[in-house]
This record gives structure tokens, C-alpha cells and sequence, in this order.
């Protein structure tokens, strides 16, 4: 071990002669002509010296280690890559970002359908129910139905009662008939009592009859006169209640009319006993109504939810409605159905933010006044739904708008550039 240590130090003498190399190929010849040896080698060659000992030992022990041959560095693509990548991406990012922001999307949306609270216009017991819970009911499918026996009975006795207006009727036609009949026998006695009037005013000028005969003419013509004056007041008041046309149908009549109403009233009560479906749909809560129920008029007995009438309800923020316009594209994915999208149409946009609507509005003119993004309800159709996954009242979706309007370069560099945030918008 020490003549190996001698070597080295001669050959680390050698290296110090030698003159300094001024190539780098010089310089890995020397290292590789120079034999490896370790720190432990070189600790135990050279003992620790005490203090205040010359330095020349830690200097040989450099010019040991110096000669020491590193391995050789390769040449890397990384650091070239990068920095051919960095523009790359730079731009890159830059052209979807100007291109961009034309999805408007909001998760604040939830699956609305039309629905309907079940009920009557008529109070009555519930005497069966014809459907169960969450079955699907076709229009004009019966749902339940109440007992019949008063409203029948309301209903004969309303048809009774249009039978006694008919005959009413037909009597004030007769009626009419005979005051017309004494006005023609009354108007013709009028000239036979003028006539004898006459007569006995010409006697009575030449004294041959008494003043009490004469009287006797003047009231019967009188009478006569007054007769047809009646018989007409009379004909006239059975007039008024036959409308004024004494041909008019019976159908037509008023009092008539006002019996029929009276009995197609007793019908509908009759016909609202029987509670039908109003649209195709899925019967829910039925288990509320139970059989022997009394049910008032007007209160619900359960709900009807429909199954083709459905639509988004969404309320995005007032800030991302700037370019959302009725008629806009829409997709529509559901958490239900991951993976599954749905077309759309956005149908309208509220004139008013939805808390404008709550029971308590926001004071806003109040010292206590704090901004908040308000939410403006969205309406958004579903345009297909056949071969689709059911759709139920209530999931959470989330529906993305096609606005078609990018992003475009920022305000600072539009203007630099020459151009409007419009103009970059539509180049």
C-alpha cells in the first residue's frame, strides 16, 4: 500500500512539472493516464498531523485527489426541448384562450316538467280509486271517482224543472194568442157602437130621444174603446215574456235557457265526480287519498307529473348571461347519466332575478347593504328525448350554452392592435 502511495505522489510531482495543457483534450489525457485512489487510501497513506505542522500534506493529498478522472458529461435534448416547447405552448394557450369563452355553463340547473295537484270543483266521499302509485296514466284516463247518488238527484230534479219552463212557456204563447184574439173582437164592436152613437146624437138633436139614451151610446162606445186599449196591455206583458217574438222557439226562450243552465250545471257536478287525467303522466302520492275519504271541493288528492312536457329550469349568474340569448344551442349532460347528452334550446330568459320573486325581497337602498351576484332563471327545452334515459322532476344537470361569441384579446392589446373587442370577435 505505501509503494502505491509512493507512485502516485511521484506521478502527482510528475503532473505539477509538467507544463500546463492548454486543450481539453490535453487535459482528459492526463486524467486518464492518472490511476484512481480513494479518500480511505489517502487516509490511511497520510496519518492526521498536529497542529501547527507544515501544510504540505493536505497539499499532496490534493494533488492526489486532483488527478482523479470524473466521468464524462453526454450531451442532453432536454434544455433544447424546453425551450422549443415553452413558444410552443405559449402560443399555443394563447389562441384557445382568444378563441375560447364561447360555452356559457352552469350547473345551477334542475329538470322542471309540468305537474298537476289532482282535485275536484265538487265535494263529495271518494267511492274508489282507479290507479296506484307511480303508474303512468294516459289523457282521459280515470284517476278516482266520488259517489253519485246527490248529484243524480240534483240532476232529475233540474231536468224537472226545465220540463215546467217548457210548459210555462207554451202557455204564454196561448196566452199571447187570446189577447190578440180579444183585441180583433174587441176593435170590431167599435163601429157598432159608433154607429149608435151617432145615431142617438142626431135624435136627441130633434128631442126625439131622452138624454139617458144618448148617455147609454156614449158609454158603450166608451167601453168599447177601452176594451182594445186593455186586450192590447195585455198582449204586450205576455209579449215581453215570450222575448218579444212570439215565434220564437221554446229552445230559445229565456226562462227556458236559464232551466237549461240549471241543468247542465247538475250534469257537470255530476260528470266532476268521475276525475280524469288531464295529460299523458305518472300518478304520485296516490296513498293520501284513501277510499271513504270526504274530499272538499278544490283541495288536492294527489299529484300527476307529465313525461314528455320537461324543460331546464337554470339560474346562472347575471355575469355569465352577457352574450346568452333566447334561441341559443344547448347541451345538456346529466349526473344521473354520466356520459349521456342531451340537445336543447334556450326557450326564454326572465325579465326579473329570482330573488325579486321571494316572499322578502332585497332592500338594496337599506345602510346595511352588501353586493351580491344575483341568479336570473333560464328556461331551456329539451329537444331530445326519444331513446334517452328517463328524465324525473328534480335532477341536477348541467346544461352548456353555445353563445358563439369568443373571448377574443384583451382589452389592452385590442386597442394596441387598432382594433374593438366587436371587431376581433367577428375576425
Amino acid at each position: 500500500m505505501a509503494d502505491a502511495i509512493s507512485e502516485n505522489r511521484d506521478v502527482a510531482r510528475g503532473i505539477e512539472d509538467r507544463p500546463r495543457p492548454e486543450t481539453t483534450a490535453e487535459v482528459r489525457e492526463i486524467r486518464r493516464s492518472a490511476p484512481e485512489i480513494t479518500e480511505d487510501e489517502v487516509e490511511e497513506a497520510v496519518p492526521p498531523q498536529p497542529t501547527g505542522h507544515s501544510r504540505t500534506a493536505p497539499a499532496a493529498t490534493a494533488a492526489v485527489a486532483a488527478p482523479s478522472s470524473a466521468p464524462v458529461r453526454k450531451r442532453s435534448l432536454k434544455r433544447p426541448l424546453l425551450f422549443i416547447l415553452l413558444p410552443v405552448a405559449l402560443i399555443a394557450g394563447g389562441y384557445y384562450y382568444v378563441n375560447g369563452g364561447q360555452i356559457m355553463s352552469t350547473d345551477n340547473a334542475y329538470i322542471q316538467a309540468q305537474s298537476l295537484a289532482v282535485s275536484t270543483d265538487v265535494s263529495g266521499t271518494v267511492a274508489e280509486i282507479d290507479v296506484h302509485n307511480n303508474q303512468q296514466v294516459k289523457k282521459g284516463d280515470v284517476l278516482f271517482k266520488l259517489k253519485q247518488d246527490s248529484f243524480q238527484i240534483a240532476l232529475a230534479g233540474a231536468r224537472a224543472q226545465l220540463g215546467t219552463v217548457r210548459d210555462q212557456v207554451q202557455t204564454l204563447k196561448a196566452s199571447y194568442a187570446q189577447a190578440q184574439a180579444e183585441i180583433a173582437q174587441a176593435e170590431a164592436d167599435i163601429p157598432y157602437y159608433q154607429a149608435s152613437f151617432k145615431r142617438q146624437q142626431d135624435l136627441l138633436a130633434s128631442s126625439a130621444v131622452s138624454r139617458a139614451a144618448f148617455d147609454t151610446a156614449q158609454h158603450d162606445l166608451t167601453g168599447a174603446r177601452q176594451k182594445v186599449a186593455v186586450a192590447q196591455a195585455q198582449a204586450q206583458a205576455v209579449l215581453a215574456q215570450l222575448g218579444g217574438n212570439p215565434d220564437q222557439p221554446v229552445e230559445q226562450n229565456p226562462f227556458f235557457l236559464q232551466a237549461q243552465s240549471a241543468v247542465d250545471n247538475a250534469q257537470r257536478d255530476l260528470n266532476d265526480t268521475i276525475v280524469r287525467a288531464s295529460f299523458d303522466g305518472v300518478a304520485t302520492n296516490v296513498d293520501a287519498l284513501q277510499v271513504g275519504k270526504y274530499l272538499p271541493a278544490s283541495q288536492a288528492a294527489f299529484s300527476l307529473i307529465s313525461e314528455t312536457n320537461l324543460w331546464i329550469e337554470a339560474s346562472p349568474k347575471e355575469t355569465e348571461l352577457t352574450y346568452v340569448r333566447p334561441g341559443q344551442k344547448a347541451t345538456i349532460t346529466v349526473d344521473t347519466y354520466p356520459g349521456v347528452e342531451w340537445t336543447g334550446v334556450v326557450s326564454s330568459i326572465s325579465p326579473a332575478s329570482g330573488s325579486s320573486f321571494s316572499l322578502l325581497p332585497a332592500q338594496n337602498t337599506t345602510g346595511n347593504w352588501v353586493k351580491v351576484v344575483q341568479r336570473i332563471p333560464m328556461r331551456v327545452s329539451i329537444a331530445d328525448m326519444s331513446g334517452k334515459p328517463p328524465l324525473r322532476v328534480g335532477m341536477s344537470v348541467v346544461v352548456e350554452v353555445d353563445t358563439g361569441h369568443r373571448r377574443g384579446l384583451p382589452h389592452f392589446l385590442a386597442r394596441f392592435f387598432g382594433g374593438s373587442d366587436e371587431q376581433q370577435n367577428r375576425g
